[in-house]
C-alpha cells in the first residue's frame, strides 16, 4: 500500500548487490511512497548520481562489490552531492565512530520495514 502522505516525487537510490534484499528494499521504499532506483555497486550508483539531479536519498548496503564500499560511497556523496540524505545498512560491518557522514542514519540488518520507513521519512523531511 502506498503512503500518500509523502511527496510522490522523492527519488531514493538503493544500492544493494543481493537480489532478494534489493527486492525487499524496493518494496519498502515504494510502500513508503517514494520512487526507487536500483544500483548493484558503488560504481553503478555514481553513474546514476552523475546523470540525475533529482535523487534525494541514497539507501546503501555497506558491503558492496568492487573497489568502494558503502561507507566510502556515502562519504563521496557527502562531498560531491551534499544535499543527498544517506541511509546505510549492514549485517556484517557496523560503522566505527566518525565513519558515518554527518546526518547519515545507520540501520543494522536484518532490518524491519518500519525502521527503514521511519528513517526515510526522517531524511525526506
Amino acid at each position: 500500500m502506498v503512503n500518500l502522505c509523502v511527496e510522490p516525487d522523492i527519488i531514493v537510490l538503493i544500492i544493494e548487490d543481493e537480489p532478494l534484499l534489493m527486492l525487499l528494499a524496493v518494496s519498502i521504499v515504494e510502500d513508503a511512497g517514494y520512487v526507487a532506483l536500483e544500483a548493484k555497486s558503488a560504481a553503478d550508483a555514481i553513474i546514476i548520481l552523475e546523470s540525475r539531479t533529482d535523487i534525494r536519498i541514497v539507501f546503501s548496503d555497506v558491503g558492496l562489490p568492487g573497489d568502494m564500499d558503502g561507507l566510502q560511497l556515502a562519504n563521496l556523496i557527502r562531498d560531491r552531492w551534499p544535499p543527498i540524505a544517506l541511509l546505510l545498512t549492514s549485517g556484517r560491518q557496523l560503522p566505527r565512530s566518525g565513519e558515518l557522514p554527518a546526518g547519515g542514519i545507520f540501520i543494522p540488518k536484518p532490518y524491519q520495514s518500519e525502521e527503514v520507513t521511519d528513517a526515510l521519512h526522517e531524511l525526506a523531511a
